[in-house]
C-alpha cells in the first residue's frame, strides 16, 4: 500500500524547518532536530523530504511566495508611481511585521547560493519590473517626477524597507530603543519612507 503524504505533517515540518534554518542556517541545521522540532521521527521527515537541500528550498520557496505577489501586484496594478510607493512600503511593512524572519532568511539564501533566485524566476507571481519601468519613464517625460531610472527608484524603495527588519539589533543600539520603541518606529516608516521617496522624486 502506497503512503499518502499528510498536509498537516507537512505544514508541520515546514514550519519546524523554517525556525530551525532561521536560527541555525542551512549548515548548522540537522534533520534530526528538524524532526524533533515537528513532533515526527527522522525516518518520517526523510519520506517528505529526501535531503536537507529539498527541505530547505521547500522552506525558502514557501517565505518567497508569501511575499512575492504582494509586491508584484503593486507593482502591476493602474495606480500613479506615486500611489505604488505608498503602496509598496505599507504593504511591505504590514507583511513583514507579522512575518519578521522573513527578510534575513530570504537574503540568507541569496547569500549562500546566488543562482537559487534563478529558479524562483520562473514561478507565477515574481516581481516582474516591465510596467514599472515603463510608468517610471511616462512619468519622468511627461514631467509627474523627476529624471530617475526604474531600477534606482525600486532599489531605493526595496532598500529604505528592508534594512530595518535586517539590520533591527544595530537600529535598536543605535537609537537607543527598546521592542515597543522599535516597532513604533517601524510602524511610523509605512508613512515615513513614501513620503521620503516621493518628495525626492515629485516634481514641485
Amino acid at each position: 500500500m502506497v503512503k499518502k503524504k499528510d498536509e498537516n505533517t507537512e505544514e508541520q515540518i515546514l514550519d519546524a524547518a523554517k525556525n530551525v534554518f532561521q536560527s541555525k542556517g542551512m549548515d548548522g541545521a540537522r534533520m534530526q532536530e528538524i524532526a524533533d522540532k515537528a513532533g515526527i521521527n527522522k525516518a518520517m521527515l526523510h519520506y517528505y523530504y529526501r535531503s536537507k537541500q529539498l527541505l530547505f528550498e521547500a522552506v525558502f520557496k514557501n517565505a518567497f511566495s508569501l511575499l512575492a505577489p504582494q509586491l508584484n501586484a503593486v507593482l502591476n496594478d493602474n495606480s500613479s508611481i506615486e500611489e505604488k510607493v505608498k503602496n509598496f512600503t505599507f504593504n511591505y511593512i504590514s507583511f513583514i511585521v507579522k512575518h519578521p524572519y522573513l527578510p534575513n532568511f530570504i537574503i540568507q539564501e541569496l547569500n549562500r547560493n546566488p543562482e537559487f533566485i534563478l529558479k524562483m524566476k520562473s514561478n507565477p507571481g515574481f516581481p516582474n519590473l516591465e510596467k514599472f519601468s515603463k510608468q517610471v519613464n511616462d512619468e519622468v517625460e511627461n514631467g509627474t517626477i523627476k529624471p530617475i531610472s526604474a531600477e534606482q527608484l525600486f532599489m531605493n524603495i526595496m532598500a529604505l524597507n528592508i534594512f530595518p527588519f535586517v539590520a533591527k539589533p544595530l537600529i535598536m543600539a543605535f537609537t537607543n530603543t527598546d521592542d515597543k520603541a522599535y516597532k513604533q518606529l517601524i510602524e511610523d516608516r509605512k508613512t515615513e519612507v513614501s513620503d521620503f521617496i516621493i518628495n525626492s522624486i515629485k516634481n514641485t
